[in-house]
């Protein structure tokens, strides 16, 4: 079983946690609103009943995080960067980023975020910013030498 799915925009990380004068945690409303489009994104590729992954699957899930060139940038600059000779090294930090995502899919792609064991978050440069995510059943394989494997 595969989801795949693209949030249209720039990939944003997930803010920390706020806190009112009572001492009550509440998340900002810039996370909150990322959160949104991303199951919103979500929603709109699947129909109803073809996903959730059942509860006792373990997942992997990959994002690729594509940042948009400056349009500062020379000729040369922007080649490199659309090649992947150049790398983002810049805010959102990757592991915000697979925080914000897999948070806002728990109890809509799978029951919770602790189904995924395997996960990775890459950060390119692209023509349009956006995120695409796929997730995808882990299957264990056979190794060589007769062990399983993930």
């Amino acid at each position: 079983m595969i989801a795949r799915f693209t949030v249209p925009g720039p990939p944003q990380g997930k803010g920390r946690p706020r806190f009112t004068r009572t001492g009550h945690a509440f998340t900002p409303a810039k996370t909150a609103e990322y959160e949104r489009q991303i199951r919103q994104a979500y929603q709109q590729g699947f129909k109803a009943g073809e996903w959730p992954a059942p509860a006792d699957v373990p997942l992997k899930i990959t994002i690729l995080a594509s940042f948009s060139i400056p349009a500062s940038d020379s000729k040369r600059k922007r080649m490199m960067k659309l090649q992947r000779k150049m790398w983002p090294t810049k805010k959102p930090d990757w592991d915000n980023i697979g925080k914000v995502i897999c948070d806002a899919l728990n109890g809509l792609a799978y029951r919770d975020d602790s189904q995924i064991v395997d996960g990775r978050v890459i950060k390119v440069y692209g023509e349009q910013p956006k995120v695409t995510v796929i997730i995808e059943e882990v299957e264990t394989q056979e190794g060589k030498n007769g062990k399983t494997l993930l």
